[in-house]
């Protein structure tokens, strides 16, 4: 079964993901690429053969069955509206929506149309972290209490990006790219009940929001997740790095270094490498194409990208009162629709 797919959005996540499509030439092809610069959108189009390159997504809905969402995070909700009413699956790049009702709006709308609505959480797909998660829930390190993630980078774009303001992006860092962490730490813990959060623009001041992140969560089986970000590493020792602590064993995925180690009182030992640090974006779109077909569950659906951003709309409103978030009620299970929250503003920056 082939796929007749748009790329919406060619800045400069489709050319990560425009990798993935080529491994997967055989299930999809790529009838357009948009862009509101037709400049960009005709240079992705040039990628693939007999692709139409537009300038808004509206001029190629008749094409196309399914769409990549790779555009501006306020932009999210009208474009996923859009090809949801015209009856288009949609791989959304994350965040879904920026803020609760938009998210619910997305949901309850593909739900109508009997489509696909996935969010991209690509690092559900890189071979280290799925190792790490088949090794969790096999009890290989015993109980596990303690799971920190790491992640280390400098991110800077042109003055005036739209990635630089709060109102765009949605928040800071941790809206923009820790979300992908927090989603980590659900799906390897389960049900958070309280949290902190503590960031800073300091050492990022080209960013309205938090450059950097700590982010501290208990869990109902009383683990404990941990997860620091930066946008502003002027150099890295971590790098991305996964640390899972059980009774019995440690586990460390070091992305960068493509190795899974675990640590015991008697030694270290790796147990499987990758060969390259990259985004498996080609398992994730293989994914969405599964899910389509109807061949696999959505892991990354709407419900379950809105519960992570929840969580990440408490943190931010614990911090601006200097209290402790309760995490609990937050839709974690049926019904997923009842918290109420909607999009709470970023604490002011320090």
């Amino acid at each position: 079964m082939r796929h007749r797919l748009a790329i919406i959005g060619c800045g400069g996540m489709e050319g990560t993901h425009a990798t993935g499509m080529d491994l997967l030439a055989d299930r999809l092809d790529i009838v357009a690429t948009v862009d509101p610069v037709l400049e960009r959108a005709e240079a992705a189009a040039a990628r693939f053969p007999g692709a139409r390159a537009a300038a808004k997504h509206t001029e190629v809905l008749d094409d196309i069955d399914a769409a990549l969402v790779v555009t501006p995070h306020h932009t999210h909700y009208e474009i996923g509206t859009d090809l949801l009413a015209a009856g288009k699956h949609v791989l959304m790049e994350k965040p879904l929506a920026l803020s609760e009702s938009e998210c619910l709006d997305l949901i309850e709308h593909a739900e109508r149309v009997d489509r696909t609505l996935m969010v991209a959480y690509p690092m559900r797909y890189h071979p280290l972290v799925v190792e790490l998660k088949r090794l969790l829930d096999a009890n290989q390190i015993g109980e596990v209490f303690q799971i920190s993630i790491w992640t280390e980078q400098r991110t800077q774009y042109a003055d005036g990006h739209w990635a630089h303001s709060a109102a765009t992006l949605g928040g800071g860092q941790l809206f923009s790219h820790g979300c992908h962490y927090i989603d980590l730490l659900l799906w390897f813990l389960g049900d958070p009940v309280s949290g902190t959060h503590v960031g800073t623009r300091r050492g990022t001041p080209w960013l309205e929001g938090e450059g950097t992140s700590n982010v501290s969560l208990e869990f109902a089986n009383g683990a404990l997740g941990y997860h620091f970000g930066t946008w502003g590493a002027r150099g890295t020792k971590l790098g991305y790095s996964i640390h899972a602590h059980g009774t019995e064993a440690m586990l460390e995925a070091d992305l960068r270094a493509g190795k899974l180690r675990i640590y015991t009182r008697s030694g270290v030992k790796t147990l499987s490498r990758t060969d390259q640090h990259r985004k498996y974006v080609d398992r994730e779109l293989g994914q969405f194409l599964d899910c389509i077909e109807g061949k696999a569950p959505v892991p990354t659906d709407g419900p379950t990208s809105l519960q992570g951003l929840r969580v990440i709309w408490r943190l931010y409103q614990a911090e601006r009162e200097r209290v402790v978030a309760d995490l609990t009620g937050l839709g974690f299970g049926d019904p997923w629709r009842s918290p109420g929250l909607d999009r709470l503003p970023v604490p002011a920056g320090r």
